[in-house]
């Protein structure tokens, strides 16, 4: 597609409309919350496949997704594969719906008096939606990978004759801001950004090119069926998810702060992107792709889908735009 090329924005807004932030902050952070719990048993096995470093013999705790869930089922039962959920489902809210509305606030910014977008302004709207969200996304996600390669890392303990102490979020919290101050809780937010600033690029153009394609609704809002919206999330998470997993690999190694013996540290983006390829090779960084991508087209199918069915909407009165 040329970058010259405009599509129709799927919400169409003019200009003189005030754009309504509270219901779509209410909406963003409802769609996080149901999509998370959906899709959390599988981000789980996906940080395990990602942290798990290849021994010198080749040895490996798991030999594939499906393996993984297996064991890590059968080690810590149900509940175990909700590891890490609780930091998740409290800042979820917050992240979904600064990313979901920044991107709908660029859009509706960027949108000419024409209700026109072009492709650079979509791609410029999704990136600064990507990068806002990092505020939230950092802290979540470097306590939420302790809690989900925790069962990892103490299996790996336990073959070795030691044990790990159980740590919970608030207790790393609380012991990252008294080491470090805040910005403890910022481990790993170069290679954060970096993730969520190209995968809401290639992410959010996309959605909209293919959730414009689908029949309207016959309400006269202009906006895509209900399962249109859905697939179109389920594709465009799906192929940006899988675009930018090598960054995914790269910022979820750098933010496990505790890993199984003989496992490499990294001092930054471009040490762990150096030894992980003269130890494991390039297809290392496609480790846990699939679970990704079977994680993050759920997750953005629904929480796309919900977003956009304007729940806060018709709670607090607001007229649908």
């Amino acid at each position: 597609m040329s970058s010259s090329a405009t599509i129709a924005t799927p919400l169409p807004q003019p200009q003189h409309q005030q754009f309504a932030l509270l219901p779509k902050i209410i909406n963003g952070g409802i769609a996080g919350i149901i999509g998370v719990t959906c899709v959390f048993p599988l981000d789980l096995v996906k940080t395990r496949l990602q942290n798990q470093q290849i021994g010198p013999n080749g040895e490996r705790m798991y030999n594939s997704m499906f393996d993984c869930f297996r064991k890590t089922y059968k080690a810590e039962g149900y509940f175990g594969m909700y590891r890490g959920s609780g930091v998740n489902i409290l800042l979820i809210t917050p992240e979904k719906a600064i990313k979901l509305t920044a991107n709908d606030y660029f859009r509706h910014k960027l949108t000419t008096k024409d209700g026109k977008l072009p492709l650079t302004s979509q791609m410029v709207a999704g990136g600064l939606a990507g990068a806002f969200q990092i505020i939230v996304t950092t802290p979540m996600e470097l306590l939420k990978i302790q809690m989900q390669d925790a069962g990892r890392v103490a299996a790996a303990a336990k073959l070795a004759g030691k044990t790990v102490e159980k740590v919970s979020a608030t207790q790393l919290a609380s012991q990252l801001i008294k080491d470090k101050g805040i910005f403890g809780l910022y481990k790993g937010i170069g290679a954060t950004g970096l993730r969520d600033v190209t995968f809401s690029i290639i992410y959010f153009p996309l959605f909209a090119t293919l959730n414009d394609l689908g029949p309207r609704r016959n309400d006269g809002s202009g906006e895509a069926v209900f399962w249109c919206s859905f697939l179109a999330g389920l594709a465009a998470g799906s192929t940006a998810a899988l675009a930018v997993n090598p960054f995914d690999v790269v910022k979820t190694r750098l933010q496990a702060i505790k890993k199984a013996d003989g496992e490499k540290e990294f001092k930054g983006i471009s040490d762990c992107i150096t030894k992980t390829l003269k130890h494991e090779g390039p297809t290392a960084f496609f480790k846990g792709g699939l679970c990704r991508m079977i994680v993050i087209a759920p997750l953005f199918g629904i929480a796309q889908t919900v977003y956009y069915l304007g729940v806060a909407e018709g709670l607090l009165g607001y007229q649908k735009k």
